[in-house]
């Protein structure tokens, strides 16, 4: 079962850091290149772009949690929420890609 995870793309998962304004700073924020996929995914699904939905969604936290320790790992969160939280519906989902064409038996 692991070479299903081993043999992913390495471009899905190298550093991408883009720079996005928030609160009207600018910073830097370091994902995975498949998280910014999904992150583009869920923007276009609220009609916004990335920095308005990441700004938005910094915002909705601060207001309900008064912090943000580690914003990439809230980042990575909702982008897991998104993709198995039933209240998306799947035509809202990225696909998911096998890096191995292999069936796997479970």
């Amino acid at each position: 079962m692991c070479h299903v995870f081993a043999g992913q793309d390495p471009a899905t998962y190298r550093f991408v850091t883009r720079s996005i304004r928030i609160n009207g700073h600018s910073t830097s924020v370091r994902l995975e290149a498949r998280f910014w996929d999904i992150l583009e995914t869920m923007a276009a699904s609220q009609e916004m772009s990335v920095p308005q939905f990441v700004s938005e969604l910094y915002e909705e936290v601060l207001e309900l949690q008064g912090e943000i320790s580690n914003f990439a790992s809230l980042l990575r969160c909702a982008c897991l929420v998104f993709l198995t939280d039933d209240r998306f519906p799947p035509s809202l989902r990225p696909p998911v890609k096998l890096a191995v064409e292999e069936p796997v038996a479970v």
